[in-house]
């Protein structure tokens, strides 16, 4: 077994060990998803588009790119504090593996969480799939790497969990509202749409739901993932501009 493959292994144990994190990981947003299923039931946005089919890419998006965020943010984070990025640091393992590793963990618990949520929303609230559904796969993988590079950079310089928490939060929620995921971006004022554009979510959001939806066809997803490919960029940049082995130095 390689060393990456070793490091990925023991990162997914550890992570499937936090049971709480796991369970809420996967159920906060199936929360939201009963909450706006139940409130909007039968109304319609954006030109006849029912609400379900609107709000259900909002809430996957958010749900995959806070849990993405989080993880990614407190594994660094607590790394950093206990010195263990300095022990990896002497031994013949890359950084990049290390960090490699919870990206795949990420991933992988971004994908299943895709699955779970549309498995729940097409048998309880009606959700509509287009047959270009397969569109959306692209925009899920890249979706979860931005919000994980951006928990990289997140993580990088926060120093506690409080920190990360409040860093964290300080930028998913208003993110979810101002990206148009929870609140139809139509509604908002020009400024506020213009803001928008700067937010990875807006792009995620809407990479999904032109997929799921089958609008714009193959071009409007792939604009979105590029989008996506270059807030990711930005953020690992970023990070390891920032990036310290210790909080220490």
């Amino acid at each position: 077994m390689t060393a990456y493959l070793a490091v990925t292994r023991a990162t997914a144990l550890a992570y499937l060990r936090d049971r709480t994190s796991v369970i809420f990981t996967f159920a906060f947003p199936l929360l939201f998803l009963v909450v706006f299923g139940l409130i909007f039931h039968g109304q319609r946005v954006d030109g006849g588009l029912s609400y379900i089919n609107y709000i259900a890419p909002g809430v996957l998006s958010w749900g995959i790119g806070n849990a993405a965020v989080f993880g990614v943010a407190f594994t660094l984070m607590h790394w950093r504090r206990d010195d263990l990025l300095r022990l990896i640091w002497r031994t013949p393992t890359p950084l990049g593996s290390v960090l490699g590793a919870r990206y795949l963990v990420a991933l992988g618990t971004g994908l299943v969480q895709a699955l779970l949520f549309v498995v729940v929303a097409l048998t309880a609230f009606g959700l509509r799939v287009h047959s270009g559904w397969p569109l959306a796969l692209p925009v899920l993988v890249l979706g979860t790497t931005a919000f994980a590079a951006l928990g990289l950079l997140v993580g990088t310089f926060t120093d506690t969990p409080e920190a990360v928490a409040a860093v964290a939060n300080c930028l998913m929620v208003p993110m979810a509202f101002l990206s148009g995921a929870f609140y139809p971006i139509d509604l908002m004022p020009g400024w506020l749409r213009a803001l928008s554009r700067v937010l990875p979510l807006r792009y995620f959001d809407e990479g999904v739901t032109d997929a799921f939806g089958g609008r714009g066809g193959v071009g409007t997803p792939l604009l979105d993932c590029a989008a996506l490919v270059g807030f990711t960029v930005l953020f690992a940049v970023a990070a390891g501009r920032l990036f310290r082995w210790s909080n220490r130095t």
